[in-house]
């Protein structure tokens, strides 16, 4: 009778240590995941000085700005490719600029403009290149963008509204100086590009 009480309490004694040490492991993982969101919400959090006052900022998600960031790499490329003067230099530096952030579809794009003397008309004509955004529409699940602007050339004796409409695809690549928004424009081409108006200047 005495063995059996012993070995009754033995095994409550290794039942309570049992559940006491399973206890204490839950409670030790607990605290350590709410000090690891403690610390990883502190990260996030960042104050900026102004004038000797400090102004709480907070990290965001890259993938919140994305679409932010597509748009503003589409708006970016399409200024440089298509805003333009009438200095061989300026053109040359802008399309230097614009082949960073766009893969060969753009270099064989501007290859075709320049065997079809479109930067010799330029220069020419002393004409000078403004391109308007109008709208930049962006399928995020196909990384797909449509842009559509106006292309204003004020040449000498006229100037030229034309619409310009291009797609392409957006492929995240690592940033750099070159591309600060790590995104590379892939099979771009021009959908439509005509003429909206043609207003004469008068030649007195």
């Amino acid at each position: 009778m005495i063995i059996k009480n012993i070995e009754a309490k033995v095994r409550l004694a290794t039942f309570i240590a049992a559940g006491s040490f399973l206890a204490a492991l839950v409670i030790v993982a607990m605290n350590s995941l709410y000090a690891y969101k403690l610390v990883s919400n502190a990260q996030k959090t960042i104050y900026i000085l102004d004038n000797n006052v400090p102004i709480l900022a907070r990290q965001t998600d890259m993938q919140m700005n994305r679409p932010a960031e597509y748009r503003a790499h589409v708006d970016l490329f399409h200024s440089l490719f298509f805003s333009l003067t009438p200095d061989d230099n300026y053109m040359e530096y802008q399309m230097k600029k614009a082949m960073y952030l766009v893969d060969e579809s753009g270099m064989r794009q501007y290859n075709d403009l320049k065997e079809n003397g479109f930067f010799n008309s330029i220069l020419s004509s002393s004409s000078v290149l403004t391109l308007q955004t109008d709208s930049i529409t962006l399928d995020m699940p196909k990384h797909y963008f449509r842009f559509y602007g106006r292309l204003k050339i004020d040449r000498r004796s006229s100037t030229v509204v034309r619409s310009l409409i291009t797609e392409g695809y957006l492929k995240d690549i690592p940033r750099s100086n070159n591309n600060p928004h790590g995104v590379l424009i892939t099979n771009w081409k021009t959908l439509e590009n005509k003429d909206l108006q043609n207003v004469e200047k008068n030649s007195f």
